[in-house]
């Protein structure tokens, strides 16, 4: 077993080379086994997303799992959130084959051992050490079937209450997994709607399904000004990562969208302490202080953000990637579909255009996240070396996920990808000049060192 598939907050690597039947077996035995002897449960929720490996690695998993006498329910093909609303219905952990956004030869494992919150950082290092000892039990676990689908409509739907402004939405569901639930969901709330890439398509035949990259909403952008829609949502390959088109065809950034929730449950919240990552814009603490609230800017990673969300209470918390955690009403929930039903809710309020609502957002030159190819071996080092430049330079530095170089007029953000072979590099200046000049320090010394 090539142990790089085992990430920061996951399992993932290429079909079939890294990630194969044989390893979703072993990873089987070894998931049931270890929650067996280290957490005292033998019970587990299992369910796949729709890339074309999955169904078989997933069959794979659960009969590993059940050799180890651990007891499966399966939901079948389900988006990543729903298998997280599984966990939840039955009090149990689980886990879900899926590779989230990347690209579709891909594969892996997301997966839990206390319930919802899942496994990251030194609890996927245990793991890959327990799995690679291979000293697993042995037993017959049972296999129950089951299906979520009408409960999880209405757990999504539950205390929305819509205003009178009935509002249109492009939905692009990228031929992801949100397509076997995306069509029941918006034909519930108050909205018109238009669905496209809705064929169930492991392929993603039309485009790769992140919604955090730009070129990937090129076909939203172009369908909601053809359409005259109020604003379009796309979402990633497994349904928790979501991108924004407002009504002039311009990307939303992530952290507006951030903004405007956090001003519409601020004064309803008795916690004003809202949770970001070490990649958004400034634009975000500057609104949180203008409010009077608290900004907690954290380390990159969907589990690690719901981790601490849920930890500290908070109600809310966000990536740059498109991950958000919702806790400020009746629901912890991290979907993307959840995402675009609040934004409907709060437009639906509203007279005002989507891209109104941003004008007075402060704007920050900024690039997007750039991803540069390197090594598992490489990129760690990579990150070194710029600290240790940084730390000679006396650079003001953020190191709680790579480095964060802080400076009075803007930042720069370098980090291993935990999901990919990359490093990424992003940046923020006050001036156009500033962000040029921040991209000409680090982009050569990047590629210096990672050469």
């Amino acid at each position: 077993m090539n142990t790089d598939i085992f990430r920061a907050y996951d399992i993932r690597g290429k079909y079939p080379e890294e990630i194969n039947e044989d390893v979703a077996k072993t990873i089987g035995k070894s998931y049931g086994s270890y929650l067996q002897e280290k957490y005292k449960t033998n019970s587990c929720i299992v369910s796949h997303d729709n890339r074309l490996s999955s169904p078989s690695l997933c069959l794979a998993l659960i009969n590993g799992i059940r050799e180890s006498g651990c007891n499966v329910i399966s939901y079948g093909l389900t988006t990543t959130p729903m298998n997280y609303y599984g966990r939840y219905l039955n009090q149990l952990p689980g886990i879900m084959v899926t590779a989230s956004h990347n690209p579709k030869d891909d594969n892996g494992f997301k997966f839990s051992f206390k319930k919802l919150i899942n496994a990251r950082g030194e609890m996927i290092e245990d793991f890959k050490n327990y799995t690679l000892a291979g000293n697993f039990l042995t037993g017959i676990g049972s296999l129950t079937e089951n299906n979520m689908t009408d409960k999880y409509i209405e757990y999504l739907r539950y205390s929305r209450k819509f205003g009178r402004n009935k509002r249109k939405v492009i939905i692009d569901c990228g031929n992801g997994a949100t397509t076997i639930i995306a069509r029941n969901i918006f034909s519930k709330v108050l909205c018109d709607f238009e669905i496209i890439n809705e064929e169930n398509d492991g392929n993603f035949p039309n485009h790769h399904p992140d919604p955090a990259v730009t070129e990937n909403l090129e076909q939203l952008r172009k369908k909601v000004v053809e359409k005259k829609a109020d604003f379009g949502v796309a979402f990633d390959g497994d349904g928790d990562r979501i991108g924004i088109v407002m009504e002039n065809g311009e990307v939303m950034p992530i952290e507006h969208f951030m903004i405007l929730m956090i001003r519409d449950m601020f004064p309803t919240v008795s916690n004003k302490t809202f949770l970001y990552d070490i990649k958004c814009s400034k634009c975000l603490q500057d609104e949180i202080d203008a409010l009077g609230g608290k900004g907690i800017c954290f380390r990159t990673g969907a589990s690690y953000t719901q981790y601490e969300v849920l930890t500290k209470n908070l109600p809310f918390g966000g990536e740059y990637s498109g991950h958000i955690f919702f806790r400020d009403k009746d629901v912890d929930c991290g979907s993307a579909i959840y995402a675009a039903l609040r934004l409907l809710e709060f437009l639906s309020k509203r007279s005002e255009k989507l891209s109104e609502l941003c004008q007075n957002i402060p704007k920050y030159f900024v690039t997007e996240e750039m991803k540069i190819p390197s090594t598992d071996e490489k990129k760690f080092q990579v990150v070194d070396n710029v600290r240790n430049y940084c730390v000679q330079n006396n650079f003001a530095i953020n190191n709680i996920d790579g480095v964060r170089v802080n400076f009075t007029n803007g930042w720069a953000s370098i980090r291993a990808s935990n999901t990919s072979k990359n490093i990424s590099f992003r940046a923020e200046a006050e001036t156009e000049e500033g962000l040029d000049m921040l991209q000409k320090i680090f982009l050569p010394l990047i590629d210096k060192y990672n050469k």
